[in-house]
Order: C-alpha cells, then structure tokens, then sequence
C-alpha cells in the first residue's frame, strides 16, 4: 500500500468534495449545507493521514523487549 494509498484516498475525497457543491442546490440553504460537507470531508481525511502516515514510516522504532541473550 504505502504512500499512494494517501495520495489516492485524496483524489476520492475531492471528488466527493466536488459531488458536495453539486448535490445540495435544492435545499433550503445550501451554502451552509456545502460549507459543512466540503468542511467535514476534507478534516476527516487530513485525520485519517495524519494517523496513518505516521505509521508508515515512524521516528522511534519499536524495539522489542522479550528478546533476551542465552546463556
């Protein structure tokens, strides 16, 4: 997966966000409805990289603590 699965998440969360400025022209307010959508998307996914990156390539490697020296 790597790097790519970020880059491509991305591309669907613009299409999304660009289905959001079409979607709610007939409602009562859709200025708000856009700005809540567009808002709502865009965070969820800054989130969900900002974990998931991390992950990828950390700056403390785990160090394991069972591993012991015969004697």
């Amino acid at each position: 997966m790597g790097g790519a699965l970020v880059f491509w998440v991305g591309l669907v969360v613009a299409g999304l966000c660009v289905g959001a400025l079409f979607t709610f022209k007939s409602m009562s307010d859709p200025t708000l409805w856009r700005t809540c959508s567009i808002l709502t998307l865009s965070f969820c996914y800054l989130m969900w990289a900002l974990t998931y990156l991390p992950q990828l390539h950390p700056i403390i490697t785990p160090k394991r603590d069972d591993l012991r020296l015969e004697l």
